[in-house]
């Protein structure tokens, strides 16, 4: 049983983690907003292949739209997991916490520099910040985490 203290120690990581997942789920839905508005990815892509046909710039777009979406989701699990690690007092849910940042942190910096067969960032920059967005509530989580505990 944990008991009163213990719990307001753990409401702000909670919040912050409740906020982590929002931006997670922002970061995941935004790229299908941007194929039927802005088009930055499509754009993109576009810039970096000239040669390439419509149908071909299609086959990109949708194959990033999969692997954004596949992070997305994985990363909304890893914030909802950990959140009811922390609200039924496991004691482990901030090794995982921290586990997870360390994850989404390479993730988003692979988003930022892998370069593909053009010489260009493959993702482009704006959705590849979009990815940087839940690991800062992700830091304070830890971060914050650690003195609270």
């Amino acid at each position: 049983m944990t008991t009163l203290k213990q719990r307001s120690h753990n409401r702000t990581p909670l919040a912050m983690m409740y906020i982590g997942a929002g931006l997670t789920s922002i970061a995941a839905f935004f790229p299908f907003i941007d194929q039927s508005t802005t088009t930055v990815l499509a754009d993109h892509i576009r810039a970096s292949y000239p040669a390439y046909e419509p149908g071909a710039i299609g086959a990109a777009v949708a194959a990033y739209l999969a692997i954004l979406s596949t992070i997305g989701v994985l990363g909304l699990l890893g914030w909802l997991g950990t959140i009811w690690m922390v609200r039924v007092g496991k004691r482990w849910a901030r090794w995982l916490a921290t586990g997870l940042l360390a994850i989404a942190i390479c993730i988003a910096i692979a988003a930022l520099t892998v370069r593909d067969t053009s010489g260009d960032v493959g993702l482009a920059p704006l959705l590849g910040w979009l990815q940087v967005l839940p690991c800062i509530p992700g830091l304070a989580v830890v971060a914050l985490w650690r003195r609270a505990t």
